[in-house]
């Protein structure tokens, strides 16, 4: 069910956050790092009768292990997850560091679609995530690009890291199976065939410093195939971003607005498709835009400091069946960093959204709900 695994699906987007932003590790000149972390998770919401009888749920999360470090000029960069259900892992790549300006990586490795870092400062990250266009690992080689404020990404992915049937993975990917239409526990809705394959991913973007700052723009385009495999036949799909990163003082503001579409061959309802993550399964439209503005600020304190964020997304649907409606999400929390813990503070407002809501479990389809659900959300996490 849906309900017991959001709390699995959190920790995931936690750790990626919070390993990305903060670590208390330093890349040996010459040898490998080993780290992690360890999360536990405090949950409350306001749409669930046990977790409003409870006053909410506190769980042990993950435990996350990495291994970075260079060897001449070779690299190894990889994550693998321990939760209470399942383990899996995030990425695992080698990279070439010999070329001057350039990394050549091999293997599990980032996407190259969106803002270089994230588009969200929140643990849930922001509806592209949802929609597999926002920290995505699949398994191919990319090539980096890096000097004078110039920054270029371009990579060809072969397929995913897990297979279409598996829906324990780390991020969002199309789904080969049957996905439940009235949310009651039972495979009862459509049999999706989809495979990701053949895809190639292209990021440009500039920084510019200036006063107090910098800014980053950009713009990424995604390509690829969507093979079927009961019947061979391959259709396509793309996305395209812009997106932008403004820094002033200890103000930060990012945007970004995307339109993404999945056109797979010989589907049974082509105004949706099936895709899993975190040891689940839901439909989204499978055409639309995904709209993006989020503001922080971030106070240096004696401790370490507290970032303060608000974080909003709109997806609008774009598909021929006029009863699919919007969704949208928005989070208003605060990220503490003291040593080596980092604890993330989440008040979640969801519409229409999958894991933010308690009965419309997909992205843009019509709304079964009714207005706004709301929880909060307490993670806290040691890093070694």
């Amino acid at each position: 069910m849906m309900k017991k695994t959001t709390q699995f699906m959190l920790s995931t987007v936690a750790a990626a956050i919070a390993m990305t932003s903060f670590s208390n590790q330093a890349i040996a000149e010459d040898g490998i790092n080993v780290g992690g972390a360890v999360r536990v998770n405090y949950s409350y919401k306001d749409y669930s009768d046990s977790s409003k009888d409870k006053l909410g749920d506190l769980t042990l999360d993950m435990v996350a292990i990495k291994f970075n470090g260079k060897r001449g000029d070779w690299g190894l960069a990889s994550e693998y997850r321990f939760t209470s259900s399942t383990d899996y892992i995030k990425y695992g790549y080698a990279y070439y560091d010999a070329i001057p300006d350039w990394q050549i990586q091999f293997g599990i490795n980032k996407v190259p679609f969106g803002n270089r870092d994230f588009i969200s400062n929140s643990w849930w990250f922001g509806i592209p995530y949802y929609l597999g266009f926002e920290d995505d690992h699949d398994v191919g080689i990319k090539a980096v690009y890096e000097k004078n404020g110039w920054h270029t990404d371009i990579a060809f992915y072969k397929n995913p890291e897990y297979a279409a049937s598996e829906n324990k993975r780390y991020a969002t990917d199309l789904y080969s199976g049957t996905i439940d239409a009235t949310y009651d526990g039972i495979d009862n809705g459509i049999t999706y065939n989809n495979e990701e394959t053949n895809q190639f991913n292209i990021r440009q973007t500039y920084t510019m410093e200036h006063e107090g700052g910098s800014t980053t723009l950009g713009g990424s385009i995604e390509v690829g195939q969507i093979y079927n495999n009961a019947t061979g036949n391959n259709g396509d799909r793309y996305g395209i971003a812009l997106h932008l990163d403004t820094k002033y003082n200890d103000w930060e503001l990012q945007a970004q607005a995307m339109q993404y579409e999945y056109d797979a061959a010989d589907s049974e309802n082509p105004n949706k498709i099936g895709v899993s993550v975190v040891s689940w399964q839901y439909e989204i439209a499978s055409k639309g835009q995904a709209y993006t503005v989020n503001l922080s600020k971030t106070i240096p304190t004696s401790f370490g400091s507290v970032k303060i964020y608000n974080d909003f997304n709109i997806m609008t649907p774009d598909v021929e069946d006029s009863t699919y409606d919007n969704s949208y999400q928005n989070v208003l929390g605060a990220a503490i960093s003291a040593g080596a813990t980092y604890t993330m503070v989440d008040f979640v407002m969801g519409k229409n959204m999958t894991f933010s809501t308690g009965s419309d479990d997909h992205v843009g389809l019509a709304q079964t709900g009714d207005g706004w659900d709301k929880r909060i959300n307490i993670n806290f996490g040691y890093y070694f």
